[in-house]
């Protein structure tokens, strides 16, 4: 069967909570069961192999990549950054063009960036893992527009964590995790009738932590009024139990990569990214 989607995955065989680098680790040090983890990623596997190509390889989580092109994550914190170069090595045997940000600039990948569904725009976060400057080097990578995020709680590190563009250019968002100019920008983009606003419940579930494939939503756990706003959307929403990997401050989204991550065609001048101030940055300098 062919599939037009194709997500890389990697078995949680050596998974864990040894080091602390979120608030959701500060609780759940050593506090794993491997043997779920590993049968809630196959579960998870199994429902997006329904509707897309799944590669396997080792490590985990982000970097984002657009036709052949991949823009390589630093990350701040030193436990992860001995994936930077297995991830260079593995894109550039498959032929991506890598690209990198200067060393001092730290960017988080597609756990800090992510492509709306709808309109030519790159939403990126910043304010915890991803630093704002990198956004003026992703539009001019990219040649997008991109939309900068300030977050504001640090439940909510990543923007993936409470930040989702769906189909039809429909947005599921926690707003209490972005500033008010941040929230002002989102409005200004996504009609309020597309904008789908989870409660903390939901948030801390990690509910924009989701996989949208065609009309589905894979994601860790619903309410009935999110599942509710969903359908209204035409969306369908498939709960899957991830509750071992929230221990880790991550759940669908967290352990899969889109290698064939869509962009609409660019619509006029790549020229800003909204400061969390109201200001304009010029990135066509």
């Amino acid at each position: 069967m062919y599939f037009i989607n194709s997500y890389v995955m990697c078995p949680p065989s050596f998974y864990g909570v040894s080091y602390c680098i979120n608030p959701w680790m500060r609780t759940n040090l050593n506090q794993v069961c491997r043997e779920r983890a590993h049968q809630q990623w196959q579960a998870l596997r199994a429902l997006i192999e329904a509707q897309a190509e799944v590669l396997q390889l080792a490590p985990q989580e982000g970097l984002p990549d657009m036709q052949g092109k991949v823009i390589l994550s630093r990350f701040l914190h030193a436990q992860r950054r001995g994936e930077e170069e297995y991830f260079e090595r593995w894109f550039l045997l498959h032929h991506y063009d890598v690209c990198r940000l200067p060393p001092d600039i730290v960017f988080e990948g597609a756990g800090d960036c992510l492509f709306d569904r709808k309109e030519a725009v790159l939403w990126a976060g910043y304010g915890f893992r991803s630093a704002f400057a990198s956004h003026a080097f992703l539009a001019r990578m990219l040649d997008v527009e991109v939309v900068s995020l300030r977050l504001i709680d640090s439940r909510f590190y990543h923007l993936d964590t409470c930040f989702c563009p769906l189909e039809g250019g429909h947005l599921l968002y926690y707003p209490l995790a972005f500033d008010d100019a941040s929230l002002n920008a989102i409005a200004r983009r996504v009609p309020e009738e597309r904008r789908i606003a989870l409660s903390e419940r939901d948030a801390l579930n990690f509910a924009c932590n989701a996989i949208n494939i065609g009309d589905r939503v894979i994601l860790n756990r619903a309410g009935p009024e999110l599942v509710r706003r969903l359908s209204d959307a035409g969306l369908e929403t498939v709960q899957t139990d991830l509750s071992e990997f929230i221990r880790a401050g991550g759940a669908a989204k967290c352990l899969t990569l889109r290698l064939n991550e869509a962009r609409l065609q660019h619509r006029g001048p790549v020229v800003s990214a909204s400061l969390s101030n109201g200001a304009r940055l010029r990135t066509d300098l």
